[in-house]
């Protein structure tokens, strides 16, 4: 018998997990408001921010004097990492077709198809945590309800997005940058008149996402398209928009220093996702690629954000 190589002996496979560790599923907007913080160890605590980065400080310093410290953050409670795990399967009838196929690796397909379970889960929690009042102070949320939902023509959701902004500056001293949509939002906006308008001597295409974020002055415009089928639901089911008909405008740094004050990041243990040796299964006569993922995403400065509820609805 051959001796094992070093690539056989790991626990972790290390090309698998590399490739893992770069995927993503476009469908999945989750990290424009939760970006991935790499975390060194899971005895970390959450960093929340306040208001301490806009205080106006005196800096002066006298000669010989100490100087002032300053530090964004605080620890709260400790991270809480949650661990997602599932296992991937090639049956050795597609493996051996493939073998005929130039560059067609089974392997990474199905390590892709698990993250997307992996992440669809993850969608769902960030919006959840995102579309939930209850994470909101009075002044950094709206319901919109009958004529002021941005589906109807007598609302005013240019005002409306640009009144939830300055709440955000006057909060933390920051414009939001990034605007998540629900798809019946983001057809809602796209469609209104009042913004149509601004664009009639300018281009007669389709008002886009781009377009959406020059006129409103940010950085990102994201629709969240993912649907889910909760695990027991019948096939004959509709599917439900994981983000519904809200939208939440948020500041979000660029990066993944999770030291920097932001709306929130999705907490992620270093080297995760992780895939492990794939092994073969006499029993389904397949291959089994296991894939674990260990992450947790938090709203850690809610100031930062401003829920619009209802914005899609008809």
């Amino acid at each position: 018998m051959a001796p094992i190589n070093t690539r056989q002996a790991a626990v972790v496979d290390p090309i698998l997990s590399t490739h893992a560790r770069g995927y993503r599923n476009a469908e999945f907007i989750s990290t424009a408001l939760f970006p991935r913080a790499t975390v060194p160890n899971r005895a970390m605590r959450q960093l929340k921010f306040g208001k301490e980065g806009f205080r106006l400080l005196n800096t002066r310093r006298a000669p010989g004097s100490n100087v002032r410290r300053i530090q964004y953050g605080y620890a709260a409670e400790p991270i809480s990492l949650v661990q997602d795990s599932l296992e991937g399967v090639v049956p050795i009838e597609h493996q051996q077709e493939a073998e005929s196929v130039p560059g067609f690796d089974l392997a990474q397909g199905a390590i892709n198809m698990v993250l997307d379970s992996i992440d669809l889960g993850l969608e769902h929690e960030c919006a959840t945590m995102a579309r939930n009042a209850a994470n909101y102070a009075a002044s950094n949320k709206v319901v919109l309800t009958t004529t002021a939902r941005w589906t109807q023509g007598a609302s005013t959701p240019i005002d409306d997005i640009k009144e939830g902004n300055e709440a955000i500056r006057r909060q933390t001293g920051r414009y939001a940058n990034t605007l998540v949509l629900g798809p019946n939002a983001k057809n809602a906006l796209t469609r209104h008149a009042s913004i149509k308008e601004q664009f009639k001597y300018t281009s007669a295409q389709s008002i886009t996402l781009a377009m959406l974020a020059a006129l409103l002055e940010l950085e990102n415009v994201v629709c969240g398209k993912a649907v889910y089928l909760p695990e027991t639901a019948a096939e004959t089911a509709p599917a439900t928009d994981v983000w519904g008909d809200d939208a939440i405008l948020a500041y979000v740094p660029k990066g993944g220093n999770y030291q920097v004050p932001s709306y929130g990041y999705t907490y992620e243990l270093a080297g995760y996702p992780q895939v492990n040796q794939p092994y073969y299964s006499n029993e389904t006569k397949s291959w089994i690629y296991p894939t674990t993922a260990e992450r947790r995403p938090y709203i850690l400065g809610a100031d930062a954000g401003f829920l619009f509820q209802n914005a899609g609805q008809s």
